[in-house]
């Protein structure tokens, strides 16, 4: 018994286990999203809900789980590298739209630390959590970048990215529903500044256009926020 406790707690162990699951759950959520599209269904909030209720009926804690998929989260650095492809492939669209486009990402993201400023600060969250909050619009590998720089909980910030571009992805299609915008890049910046990859997903369920948009916004958004973080770093101190 203590010979399969101690195989239990081996690193290795866990490191395997826990990447199964993940990835096992991942590919499992696709799958049936992929019969069932609906917003509810999203990998994005099946796979955690899944692994949660793992880690629930195994009594099994979230240090345990990090530890066992840190190489996943490391995996974020090159997936920020690789987010340079659709930059080159839209550039003749940045070059023809980059003014409308910077103010629509100025305009969003300043939209969207300022509210979460003001409504962390109403309710009276940690000042930990509250700055792990702020860059909860924009992608994971950038938001956990801007969250370490500012004094955040890196991984505290990816729960709340991935509720955010759930959310945004159903926001977002309630607000064409009642303003229906004639313009593709509008539409698409829509979902891109406001739900990063879940909006992305999702309009490019909406057409080609606006799915390509939303993942070149997506982009530009996040490395905008990263160039920024270490001002924003320096107001907050």
């Amino acid at each position: 018994m203590h010979r399969l406790d101690h195989i239990l707690a081996e690193p290795a162990f866990q490191m395997l286990v826990w990447s199964v699951v993940t990835i096992g759950f991942y590919g499992l959520s696709k799958h049936v999203y992929g019969k069932w599209p609906r917003w509810w269904l999203m990998p994005l909030a099946v796979t955690p809900i899944l692994i949660a209720v793992t880690l629930l009926t195994f009594h099994a804690n979230y240090h345990e789980y990090i530890g066992g998929t840190r190489w996943l989260v490391l995996l974020l650095g090159p997936a920020t590298v690789a987010f340079a492809i659709p930059i080159y492939e839209q550039r003749a669209l940045i070059r023809r739209h980059w003014p409308t486009l910077l103010v629509g990402m100025v305009a969003g993201s300043l939209t969207a630390i300022v509210t979460s400023w003001a409504l962390a600060t109403l309710v009276g969250l940690d000042r930990t959590v509250l700055l792990s909050l702020l860059p909860r619009s924009i992608s994971t590998p950038f938001a956990m970048e801007v969250s370490g720089d500012i004094g955040g909980i890196p991984d505290l910030t990816a729960v709340f990215v991935v509720v955010t571009g759930i959310a945004g992805a159903l926001i977002g299609d309630m607000i064409l529903a009642r303003i229906p915008l004639a313009s593709a890049l509008a539409r698409g910046a829509l979902f891109g500044v406001g739900a990063h990859g879940a909006g992305t997903a999702r309009a490019h369920q909406i057409g080609e256009t606006e799915g390509a948009v939303a993942g070149l916004v997506m982009v530009l958004v996040g490395l905008l926020n990263v160039m920024a973080a270490p001002f924003v770093a320096h107001v907050l101190r």
